[in-house]
């Protein structure tokens, strides 16, 4: 049974030609992530870094993002998806270069400006990305979403990847930093005259930029896929942010393997992400999501308490499983309704970047004191959350024009 309702198939080409630009967009994005945090150990190393201190350094990023995001969805409404992935690009490839510059002059204001503009371009372009990604959805009457979210899963390990080759080359990470700037500029640039027009709804509807902006945060529904996104962003940002560290700094470990560890979580993340759409229409978005969240906790437990490397390198690969669709499943959600789905994306988008707020300093003062590896454990709590809040996902029924007063059955 289908996870949300879906309108009749669409086979016009230009959905078609729409649905491979997403997905490029999709793939750029997560490349611009992942293609530093995979040097974070350089990053740490080149500005003298305490863990703390480079969890604090990390949190500019959300700061940056959760800044942007609640303007986000009205932005998205008002220039449309295709312009809004446009500048959010263009501020995530400056702040790259800003990176670069910041390391190369080992300035830390500079990298903590630098990753401040990645934050607010990102936050833009992930609304976006997602608005568009649902329209395709829709049109093409098949879940979808886990798939384009894998395209930026592709896109962190090829960042991964490209990081590893650099270290263990010896590239630096100012000139890594500023060759994907100038890919994901060229890439975006290529990619976006194919995305779809998302027509905004009639002014005074409910999903306005006015009355849908507001009113999402006041539904309950909305506000529970929310929290659910955020135990599911803590889970997956944790690891974008510390498992490299945990692998060079617990286990002994080169930054070259600390990279290719980081790398084999992203690639079980996003093998995960290209096959579960099969499994959310066959079982649903509750049991798969739980199931998910109890696999990551298998994976994380693998990693602090694992032996060797090798231990821990199957933990993360497990840990990217079960850390793989809480994310996408999420924004299908938010967006299950059309005429509110900008709105509704920005609310959960803004509720969910919070761990990323959170996350990298609470880590980062834990570790301090008792280490990178067992710090780790605090990610059974934003778990718990989000195997609590998994029920909200279910679909509303369709012809559904108020959530807020629909209490979801956890």
């Amino acid at each position: 049974m289908p996870t949300r309702p879906l309108d009749r198939r669409d086979t016009d080409p230009q959905v078609e030609r729409a649905r491979q630009a997403v997905a490029a967009v999709f793939a750029l994005n997560g490349l611009g992530l992942a293609t530093w945090l995979s040097r974070t150990p350089a990053v740490r190393d080149t500005l003298d870094l305490s863990a703390s201190g480079l969890g604090l350094l990390l949190v500019c990023l959300s700061i940056g993002a959760v800044l942007g995001l609640p303007s986000s969805g009205p932005v998205v409404h008002r220039i449309g998806p295709r312009r809004a992935v446009l500048g959010g690009a263009g501020l995530v490839s400056l702040g790259l270069v800003g990176l670069a510059a910041g390391l190369a002059t080992e300035l830390v204001a500079l990298a903590a400006a630098s990753l401040l503009l990645i934050g607010l371009g990102t936050s833009s372009w992930d609304v976006a990305m997602n608005v568009e990604g649902a329209e395709v959805e829709r049109r093409l009457a098949r879940t979808l979403m886990p798939r384009l979210h894998a395209g930026f899963s592709l896109g962190t390990v090829a960042g991964a990847l490209f990081g590893a080759g650099c270290a263990a080359t010896g590239v630096g990470a100012p000139a890594q930093l500023l060759v994907s700037a100038g890919m994901i500029a060229m890439g975006v640039l290529l990619a976006c005259p194919a995305l779809l027009r998302v027509d905004d709804p009639e002014p005074g509807t409910a999903g306005s930029v006015r009355s849908g902006a507001l009113g999402a945060w006041r539904e309950r529904r909305t506000l529970l896929v929310g929290l659910l996104v955020l135990g599911f962003a803590f889970t997956e940002g944790t690891a974008n942010d510390w498992l490299a560290i945990a692998l060079v700094d617990g286990h002994d470990s080169s930054e070259a393997v600390g990279a290719l560890g980081f790398g084999a979580f992203l690639a079980a993340m996003t093998l995960c992400r290209m096959v579960g759409g099969s499994a959310l229409e066959r079982f649903g978005r509750v049991l798969v999501l739980r199931a998910t969240a109890a696999l990551a906790v298998v994976g994380l437990l693998l990693v602090v308490a694992g032996p060797n490397a090798g231990v821990a390198a199957a933990g993360a690969m497990v840990w990217g499983v079960g850390a793989a669709l809480g994310f996408p499943v999420g924004m299908s959600a938010a967006a299950d309704q059309p005429d509110r789905s900008a709105a509704r994306v920005s609310v959960v988008a803004s509720i969910g970047y919070t761990a990323f707020l959170a996350g990298p300093p609470l880590v980062g003062f834990v570790a301090d004191q008792i280490g990178v590896r067992p710090a780790l454990l605090v990610l059974l709590v934003p778990l718990g959350l989000a195997v609590t809040a998994a029920g909200a996902t279910r679909t509303p029924p369709k012809a559904e024009s108020d959530v807020s007063t629909s209490a979801p059955t956890l």
